[in-house]
């Protein structure tokens, strides 16, 4: 997943919804080491109240208070801050550099909703299709962009590395420049097993603005006051995971330590084209595990897919820690930063 909040946009057209004006400010171009990637957005009302984050703190005050010539004028601008060494030291960069945010209206019947843009973008997140918001800058039009067809032979190769790469770019176009601000499906977390280091992963991967869902057919196990207000699924793991849709953008994780329920997750995992598949376990766990999984038709090169024994290894003791390298190992393979690891079991 980018490291953009897909929940900004929903949450302005609420606003625009309850009567209020709002402004949407994008990062469109940043230092290499921002807090804040190119794509984040912060959504403010007439009033000043903002969500969300383009900088992670160093220039919001000031994006705020530009928001309102924008909202009055209901013409885009585009902000350039040059930020010193000293300033970037206290929101925790090596070194300072250049950040330009896109600041533009979504009140006055003007902006990307005033045809229903951003609603349709909307649409295409919940959906978990892939899509791009396409923005001139110059004249604050908008569209979306599914494919790289879409925006015609000259851009379509820029579309497709950042689909690829997850990774928005502001680039020359036909009336001068535009932004694509790429938006892939919300990394989603399936973790099969209600257990103890569940409670702990859930709220942890929603933090890092992940949709977590928990999987688990006890309903001794998986109740709302354990998981609070965390998404639970009592079907059977592989009815759950089939109606889920198990697609790249998914992680699955095994933590019931029952075969009955850890098996068919992962069998239906394996068959799949999740990122990300973990296993709770010793090694004589999983070397079990794996025997069982032969014997289902599943070969060792998918098996050799399960990270098991699941999660970095950060010494970690008690449930929280367990779910903290849990979190991590899904963040680094998302992000290509996790070496591939055949289990000895497999390589047995």
């Amino acid at each position: 997943m980018s490291g953009r909040d897909h929940r900004i946009i929903p949450a302005a057209l609420d606003w625009l919804a309850e009567g209020r004006s709002v402004a949407l400010a994008t990062a469109i171009e940043t230092w290499g080491s921002a807090p804040q990637p190119v794509g984040s957005q912060l959504a403010i009302d007439g009033e000043g109240h903002f969500l969300g984050s383009v900088s992670g703190g160093c220039i919001e005050a000031e994006v705020v208070a530009e928001s309102a010539e924008v909202l009055s004028s209901g013409r885009p601008k585009t902000l350039k801050f040059g930020v010193e060494d000293g300033t970037a030291w206290k929101v925790g960069l090596a070194c300072g550099g250049t950040i330009r945010i896109y600041l533009e209206s979504l009140g006055n019947g003007c902006g990307p909703d005033g045809d229903g843009v951003l609603h349709r973008l909307v649409g295409d997140l919940a959906a978990r299709r892939k899509v791009a918001l396409v923005t001139e800058l110059e004249s604050g039009a908008t569209r979306l962009a599914h494919a790289p067809e879409d925006l015609g032979r000259a851009l379509a190769p820029a579309l497709t590395e950042a689909f690829r790469f997850d990774r928005s770019v502001a680039l020359d176009g036909t009336h001068g420049e535009i932004f694509i601000n790429v938006f892939n499906p919300v990394i989603r977390v399936a973790i099969v097993g209600a257990v103890h280091v569940a409670q702990a992963l859930a709220p942890m991967a929603y933090t890092l603005g992940y949709e977590a869902v928990v999987v688990d057919p006890r309903t001794a196990f998986a109740t709302e006051q354990r998981f609070g207000d965390v998404r639970i699924v009592h079907d059977w793991p592989d009815e759950a995971l089939s109606a889920l849709g198990l697609d790249a953008h998914t992680a699955v994780v095994v933590l019931s330590h029952d075969a009955k329920i850890d098996d068919p997750a992962l069998i239906s995992a394996l068959r799949s084209d999740v990122f990300y598949v973990g296993a709770l376990g010793s090694k004589q766990t999983h070397a079990a595990r794996v025997e069982r999984l032969r014997h289902a038709g599943i070969v060792d090169a998918d098996i050799a897919r399960i990270h098991a024994p699941i999660g970095l290894d950060i010494g970690a003791q008690g449930a929280a820690e367990i779910a903290l390298s849990i979190v991590a190992e899904i963040t680094a393979v998302q992000r290509g930063r996790a070496p591939a690891r055949v289990s000895a079991a497999v390589r047995a």
